[in-house]
């Protein structure tokens, strides 16, 4: 096989998935909006998971970040505001052989979509939830989220918004039976593909926290992070999510932090000063509730006529 490089194989799969077949139509968010890295994310690991696009659904409620179905060469559900996550576990009860991603933002979880939210936490069914975070309604033109901060000027609290914001890791970590939770920011992209990758392979709903940009309304909330990694932390350990060494020394203030912890997972999630980034909290042993409802799918006739059957046979006089 002379020319041919060594770590060349012959061995190739019949079918095999480049990122075309993920691209769906061109992305219509604002230039430097933190959605676009998310997107090219997704589609490098849909690619590198090799996942048939037939077999990957995308679902979204409403808000800039739930266009992301349009954008994804899948089957894709854009809901209705808020409704994101009841759809998503509709889809993987009945289809649990579907890879599912949820796109969702601060409003559409946090607000009109919160109790979905807790109960989709607690039937921990596999997929893959991204909240983007950008700490207003953007799709809507600038009111307060429930993530804005405390004072920022809205066109619903011009004075500036009177509450504190939700912290979705820290809430999302007091929610029963909560298998996976992380948190990233859109400007690393490396962090943000290595994150989504970690919640893709976990046997659980992944809950993955993402603090995006938006550069027409909330340009300024980021903008310290951005420009100054000091104000972040990266939580390591070798169970959670490992950075190369360039990202690493990205960053000063590193923290070695068990995923295991629940409890240290809350203390991290609290920390206001600085912005702690990597894997909170990992429990793969949490109960499923798409084992359950997949209980009969698939299963051939014949088998379930015998099922049925039996039960009528235990009711029989």
């Amino acid at each position: 096989m002379f020319g041919l490089k060594q770590d060349w194989s012959l061995h190739v799969l019949p079918r095999y998935f480049t990122l075309e077949d993920y691209e769906g139509g061109t992305a219509r968010w604002c230039p430097g909006c933190g959605d676009h890295g998310v997107l090219s994310s997704v589609q490098r690991i849909c690619r590198d998971e090799q996942l048939p696009p037939e077999k990957t659904v995308c679902v979204s409620g409403i808000g800039c970040s739930s266009r992301f179905p349009h954008y994804m060469k899948t089957y894709g559900f854009h809901g209705l505001h808020g409704r994101a996550l009841p759809v998503a576990c509709g889809v993987k009860a009945r289809r649990p052989d579907l890879s599912v991603w949820v796109a969702t933002g601060d409003g559409d979880c946090c607000s009109i979509g919160a109790a979905h939210w807790i109960h989709a936490i607690r039937y921990n069914m596999k997929m893959v939830v991204m909240l983007f975070n950008n700490a207003i309604y953007g799709l809507t033109k600038m009111q307060s989220s429930p993530t804005t901060p405390t004072g920022y000027h809205t066109n619903t609290h011009p004075g500036g918004a009177p509450l504190p914001p939700m912290n979705p890791a820290a809430n999302t970590l007091g929610f029963t039976n909560v298998s996976f939770v992380a948190q990233t920011v859109d400007w690393n992209p490396v962090h943000v593909y290595e994150t989504l990758k970690r919640a893709f392979q976990h046997n659980g709903l992944a809950f993955v926290h993402i603090l995006q940009r938006c550069p027409q309304y909330t340009s300024d909330i980021f903008k310290a992070p951005q420009e100054d990694p000091d104000s972040m932390i990266l939580l390591e350990h070798d169970d959670g999510i490992v950075m190369p060494d360039a990202v690493r020394k990205m960053y000063k203030n590193k923290q070695i932090h068990n995923p295991s912890d629940l409890n240290a997972a809350r203390a991290a999630a609290d920390i206001v000063d600085k912005i702690p980034i990597g894997l909170l909290f990992q429990d793969e042993s949490r109960p499923r509730y798409d084992e359950y409802t997949a209980r009969g799918v698939g299963t051939p006739a014949d088998e379930k006529l015998a099922s049925l059957e039996r039960v009528l046979d235990t009711f029989a006089i």
